[in-house]
């Protein structure tokens, strides 16, 4: 009784705590000086926080913007035009300025820019900075040479997948990650590999020790020496979420073992959450620190359980190597479906064929870390070892992101699913082992009938966010590609999901950045026969950007008239070119991002003998109004220019499609699709179908009618019935 009134009451006190220390600092914040500036351009003093990160260059809507540097720092002062009030609150900086890159933890600059409302609950603001920075204080030695530790470790590591790795699982720096081998390691479940956490501390500390044992006898000063080692190692790694989780608990472990006493793991942990928490209130609502400690209390809790049951079937050494990965995945699973919107169940696998490796990374690539500004030759030939085992779990990465997975939505619904069937799977483990068995081979199942496309498609329209990317299957492996869409990464999983390795054909309709920036991942690991371009090669960056991509793969400039037939397993594929036309007109410039290159885009009609479609990039009515006497009703239509307000309602009653793909990506801030647009193809009538709310789109012809499937909800195929 009395415990249980003494736990109650540690609950509600550190409830208590915690709330107030964020609601301290948050008021702080809310009424700090530099919300007077929001929305205009200010002068500021900032002090770097964190490394600059560089990130990968985006796409907003047709244009292609630069990489840009984010950190945080912590402004210092403000002014309009000189800085006129001292203050001190965290903000997000971002910036195109190459300099920034050079930028070390505690590092002063002066700089103007704009400031606006951040999406971060710790930041007082975002401050994009507008004008050239000018940097007024010099890194101090401490963070010069942790600095060049972390720049000469990267510099040395080998430049592939292998390589880029190493310093992830060393020191967390993940900047020489490729955008498609991140996705992989994320798809698979091994992404925890390279965020520095208490497996990390663990195989560091027992090295450490084990050096010390040669150097030191007392057990005492063997373990404070590797406490204030861990401490140099916190710095160099950078405290984010899971290694200050990670440094708590290892600090009260060591000093446990120093004064004699059994260190017990829950207290530990427990108190780890507290002291972060309390030392940093917003790391409550980090969804990496709520991981590391869910997969911890994993470790801790259900392992040891699953080791024992396993061992019944088992041999001990293999129960003991599954257990982790599976107590992890599964104390993990809702907060991962939460923010991917799916878990693979090839995460376990994928975790035991790599775990023999992970120690010897991370010693020799600490190893290599210390050594590589002293004496990088012997850093290098450590590198050259480490970089083996590092390509083992490379190529395990990417053999397990091609395995389906279980997909809910991104949302509180896919978190409560997620959260109801580990319930479900531990109260079977507890009661019944029977239904154990049962529930995983019933999730399992589920898994396979409910993947996306889900078996036979012909056509799959991917979600690649605001553009366009549309394949048709011609089986065994290949297909027609439409636009490879903005994102080399989500065009590279789409297709990856599809089961596609040739593109026998892909057509560009047109080179805004939302169309062709996803090249790259359509040519990873692909073949691509033929390409298919527009007469007008305006934006000339990204044109030449693509011909730099292909080599020398045969691109053929296309124009009105022109056809041609492909093979596929249901037989012959016709496609006929109904615009451009061979030479380019003018046309009256609409609101927009470049109605003279919208309107030079390939318009194709695509007839197969079981469906026709329309896809016609994003022509507006001007070009729409002169081709829709050469079509006719289709099947199939997807929807030009994202469903915007610019449709031609003539073309669109010919047309009558019973399937409307609308390609378009969420909260964009275009209004796609228009209301207008909506309400026009719902009239004709068409079924509509949207990548921002159902995701991926897959559509199958069959005896009068198209059965449609979309990724977002794991639904069944849904049938649209034909005239």
């Amino acid at each position: 009784m009395y415990r249980k009134s003494g736990l109650a009451v540690v609950i509600v006190s550190a409830v208590l705590l915690g709330s107030g220390a964020m609601s301290l600092r948050q008021s702080a914040i809310d009424h700090s000086r530099i919300q007077g500036y929001m929305g205009s351009s200010a002068l500021i003093r900032v002090q770097v926080t964190t490394d600059p990160h560089q990130s990968d260059p985006r796409v907003f809507g047709s244009n292609l913007a630069p990489a840009s540097y984010s950190f945080l720092g912590s402004a210092l002062a403000v002014g309009q035009t000189k800085l006129e009030f001292r203050l001190r609150v965290p903000i997000r900086v971002i910036s195109q300025d190459s300099n920034m890159g050079l930028l070390l933890p505690g590092q002063i600059f002066i700089a103007r820019g704009n400031l606006e409302l951040s999406n971060e609950a710790r930041g007082a603001a975002l401050f994009l900075v507008r004008s050239e920075v000018v940097i007024t204080s010099t890194p101090s030695r401490w963070a010069r040479t942790l600095g060049s530790i972390r720049t000469h470790l990267r510099d040395l590591s080998p430049k592939n997948d292998a390589g880029s790795l190493i310093p992830g699982m060393v020191l967390g720096d993940t900047s020489q990650q490729s955008s498609q081998f991140r996705i992989a390691m994320r798809r698979c479940g091994l992404t925890h590999l390279t965020a520095v956490s208490g497996a990390n501390f663990a195989i560091i500390s027992l090295f450490v020790l084990w050096c010390m044992q040669w150097i030191i006898r007392t057990l005492k000063w063997r373990i404070l020496l590797t406490a204030i080692a861990l401490s140099g190692f916190i710095a160099l790694v950078r405290p984010s979420p899971s290694v200050l989780r990670a440094a708590a608990m290892a600090s009260v472990v060591l000093f446990a073992r120093a004064v004699g006493e059994r260190s017990s793991p829950l207290p530990a942990l427990g108190f780890a959450i507290a002291a972060v928490v309390i030392g940093d209130p917003w790391q409550a609502r980090d969804p990496g620190f709520a991981l590391s400690v869910l997969a911890t209390a994993g470790l801790l809790l259900l392992a040891p359980r699953i080791s024992t049951w396993l061992s019944r079937f088992l041999p001990s050494a293999i129960a003991a190597a599954l257990s982790p990965p599976m107590a992890a995945v599964v104390m993990c699973a809702p907060i991962l479906v939460a923010l991917s919107g799916y878990i693979g169940p090839m995460t376990v696998i994928a975790n035991l064929l790599v775990a023999p490796v992970v120690a010897p990374i991370t010693v020799l690539g600490f190893i290599a870390a210390l050594a590589s500004p002293i004496f990088p030759p012997l850093a290098t030939i450590l590198l050259f070892f480490a970089e083996f085992p590092a390509w083992w779990i490379a190529s395990v990465a990417h053999w397990a992101a091609r395995f389906p997975v279980v997909t809910f939505t991104t949302d509180l619904v896919g978190f409560i699913l997620a959260l109801s069937v580990l319930i479900g799977l531990i109260a079977a483990f507890m009661t019944s082992k029977k239904l154990l068995i049962c529930s995983i081979a019933l999730l399992l199942l589920l898994t396979w009938f409910g993947r996306w496309p889900g078996g036979d498609w012909q056509i799959a329209n991917c979600d690649v966010g605001q553009g366009d990317s549309l394949a048709i299957n011609l089986g065994h492996h290949r297909a027609i590609l439409i636009d490879s869409g903005p994102d080399p990464v989500l065009v590279d999983r789409c297709l990856s999901q599809l089961g596609v390795r040739e593109v026998s054909l892909l057509v560009l309709t047109h080179f805004h950045a939302d169309h062709v920036e996803g090249l790259s991942g359509v040519l990873n690991h692909r073949k691509i026969r033929q390409v298919w371009i527009s007469n007008n090669s305006d934006p000339q960056l990204e044109s030449d950007r693509v011909k730099q991509l292909l080599g020398p793969v045969a691109t053929n400039v296309v124009v009105r008239g022109m056809q041609t037939q492909v093979n596929s397993a249901r037989g012959l594929i016709q496609l006929r070119v109904l615009w451009p036309n061979a030479s380019l007109g003018s046309f009256d410039v609409l609101p927009g991002d470049g109605s003279a290159i919208n309107n030079s885009s390939i318009a194709l009609l695509i007839t197969a003998p079981d469906f026709t479609l329309f896809a016609a990039g994003d022509v507006e009515p001007a070009v729409q109004s002169e081709i829709r006497d050469a079509i006719g009703k289709v099947d199939i239509y997807k929807v030009s220019h994202h469903g915007s307000l610019y449709q031609d309602e003539g073309m669109l009653e010919r047309l009558s499609p019973a399937v409307s793909i609308i390609s378009v990506g969420a909260g964009n801030t275009y209004g796609h699709p228009a209301p207008q647009t909506l309400a026009l193809l719902a009239r004709l009538p068409s079924a509509i179908y949207r990548t921002d709310i159902s995701g991926a789109i897959a559509i199958t012809a069959r005896a009068h009618h198209l059965k449609v499937r979309v990724s977002n909800s794991g639904a069944w195929w849904q049938k649209v019935r034909l005239g």
